[in-house]
This record gives C-alpha cells, structure tokens and sequence, in this order.
C-alpha cells in the first residue's frame, strides 16, 4: 500500500445555517483554520510523524480564543474552565484528560500521558497534581477565560440552556494524519458546554468515543453533542466497520454520521483518514469548521 501524507483539522461543528454566518468571520475564521493546517502540514512535509503533526494543529487551535478549547474554552455552570483532551497513535498508544484548569495547552498532557507506559487517562484533581510533576509549568485559571465565554455563560444561565456555540465563538478542536509511512493519528480537544454541570466529561476525551486512531483502519476525531458520540462510542465504530465489516471510509462515515446518529439527536460531524491518506470530514449540523491537506495538493479550509 502507497501511503499519501495527509492532515485534517476541525474546529467543531456549528450550530448557525449559512445565510445567517457573517462573511468577514467566516473568512477570519477560515484564515485561522489554514494557519493552524499549516502548523501540522510543516511536520510532515518535513518527513515526520502523524503523532507530531496532529499535536501541532491542536496545540495552535487551542491558543485561538474563539475555539472552545484552552484559552477561550467555555465555563461550566459554576463559572469555571475544565478542558479535556485526548491523543491516540496508530500503535495503540494513548493518552487522555479531563477537568484540566492550570494547564496552558491540555492537548500537550495528554501526549505525555501518550509516553506514560503505566498511564492512559487522567481526570480533576490528580491531573493536575502530575501535569508540574512532569514540567508542566501551571496558569493561573484566568488564563483561559475570556469576556465573551462569560458573557455566554450568564446568557445561558438566563435561558436555562446548556449550549453547543454561539455565532461568533465556535467548538471542539481535533486533527487527523497519515504521515509518509501510513501511520495514523488522532487528537482532540474541548472545554465542553456551556453552562454543563460541573464534572461532565463529553465523548472527546474518551479513547474510541471522540478520539480513535488505528494503522489497520483510520484515525478519526468527533465534534458535536457529546453524550450521544458516547453511547455510540462513534469514533470506533467508524475503524470497527473498516476493520471487520469491509466497508469503505466514505460507507462508513455515511452510514455513522448521516444515518444513525441524526435518528438519536446527534447533531456533529467528524473528520477521519485511513492509512492511505485517503481523507473523509463530514457533518449533519449546519457547518463544520475543518482544513485539509494531501501531498501534491493545495490547503483548503471550508465552513459549510
């Protein structure tokens, strides 16, 4: 098998149809999408791993404030950050977060629990605890919060709603690769919903729920209304029907994201790649914020 380098990012699926989505956000919004792409891209057009290239692109769409995800994350109903993030390597290899509120870049702890032989996921209080342990220089929480994430906060509180995003602040971040070898990877990242009970954890950080990778199937990364990708454990169901049922990536995708999750209110979309570089992002809601690259081909960042 020929194995084509190939990269995909997301920065969530969106909530508000096309004709209502101001065009000068879109094209900031697609700006930042490409520069983040570009990030990733560098490490493998540079010859290097899947696992590098998927941390880049998380790690710089975290630093993005209109992403919810690191600095700009939404706020639980307490009016507090807690981020969760996953990585996965086409090996087997993992590592996973959640509640994360000093730690600049969670995508980053993640990798290294990733590198942890005896550890895969860690949650609240002990996260916390390990991240300086291994170097992890604390923020303070403040760090995260922005006026506008607490400006939705005290709307959502108002309406009573437990919210996804808003028109100018968007969701979940993740990256998918292949690198020159055909060995995948995939991250993600969130802060959650807005106004969520405190202490809940979505399908993001959930090894096969929003995050999955496999070098006999694909690599995949989820966005959208977390409980259900859980239930469905969506992201393994995607590498399972490669991997035992034969389908094709594209069959796969449909079935999973068009099909079933629609007939259980999961509104979301994924992006996902297979060994060969072969590249599928696919969406139900309204938009899905994504950027995507293949050797020989040229960057292309798209809403809708």
């Amino acid at each position: 098998m020929s194995h084509r380098p190939a990269l995909a990012l997301h920065g969530g699926a969106g909530v508000l149809p096309q004709d209502r989505f101001p065009a000068d956000l879109a094209e900031a919004l697609q700006a930042d999408l490409h520069r983040c792409l570009a990030e990733g891209w560098a490490v493998l057009d540079a010859g290097g791993p899947a696992l590098d290239a998927v941390c880049a692109c998380v790690a710089a769409l975290e630093a993005i404030p209109w992403f919810n995800a690191g600095h700009g994350a939404v706020l639980n109903a307490d009016g507090r950050v807690e981020c969760d993030a996953a990585v996965m390597a086409g090996d087997g290899r993992c590592g996973a977060v959640a509640g994360i509120r000093s730690v600049r870049q969670p995508i980053h702890l993640a990798r290294r629990l990733l590198e942890e032989p005896g550890l895969v996921f860690l949650a609240g209080a002990g996260a916390e605890a390990y991240s300086p342990r291994e170097g992890f220089e604390p923020v303070d929480e403040s760090y995260f919060i922005t006026p506008q994430r607490q400006a939705e906060l005290a709307q959502a509180r108002q309406l009573g709603t437990v919210s996804l995003d808003t028109a100018e602040r968007f969701g979940t971040v993740g990256a998918v690769a292949c690198d020159g070898q055909g060995r995948l990877a995939a991250a993600t990242s969130t802060g959650g919903l807005t106004n969520k009970t405190p202490g809940r954890i979505g399908d993001s950080p959930v090894i096969g729920a929003g995050t999955y990778a496999s070098d006999d199937s694909c690599a995949v990364s989820c966005t959208g209304i977390g409980e259900v990708f859980l239930r469905q454990v969506v992201a393994h169901d995607i590498a399972a029907r490669l991997r035992y049922g034969g389908q094709s990536l594209p069959a796969a995708v449909e079935t999973v994201v068009m099909e079933q999750l629609p007939a259980l209110g999961g509104e979301g979309g994924l992006i996902a790649v297979t060994p060969a570089g072969e590249l599928v992002l696919a969406h139900n809601s309204p938009s899905l914020y994504r950027a995507w690259q293949r050797a020989g081909d040229p960057p292309r960042a798209a809403i809708f």
